[in-house]
């Protein structure tokens, strides 16, 4: 078996093994959903029950990170449970782009219970439409 060192800016590899590589999802990972169009991105999360100012997310060196935490209710405590299957605590994902992203431009808006982000390509990789001109 072959090993090859993996270099993100000289790579071939497309979107979908990107994300796959770097977003194997963990307990306290957060699902996501990742739509490509011509003009960027559109992340979408899952995060029911969750007060938006407890979400921080950052972006760094073409890396989107999104953690919070949900916090265990104070009533719980002392109850004696039959089911439990909400979680409680700590949860994050980051995703890498596999092309520049314009940052300043980056929002994010919540609804029922999901975060979406608008995440647009910087203008140098996007694709361009060459007008021909006819003589």
């Amino acid at each position: 078996m072959k090993i090859v060192r993996w270099n993100p800016r000289y790579n071939t590899m497309n979107l979908f093994n990107e994300f796959e590589r770097w977003n194997t999802p963990t307990p306290a990972s957060l699902p996501l959903d990742v739509i490509e169009n011509e003009d960027g991105y559109v992340v979408e999360a899952s995060v029911p029950g969750i007060n938006p100012d407890d979400v921080e997310i950052s972006f760094e060196d073409d890396v989107l990170t999104i953690k919070g935490e949900i916090k265990e209710t104070a009533e719980s405590e002392g109850v004696n449970y039959q089911i439990r299957e909400r979680r409680f605590g700590e949860f994050g994902r980051s995703i890498r782009f596999p092309v520049n992203i314009n940052v300043e431009n980056v929002e994010a808006t919540y609804t029922n219970g999901i975060l979406t982000l608008i995440v647009p390509k910087a203008e140098e990789v996007k694709p361009k439409r060459i007008a021909i001109k006819a003589n």
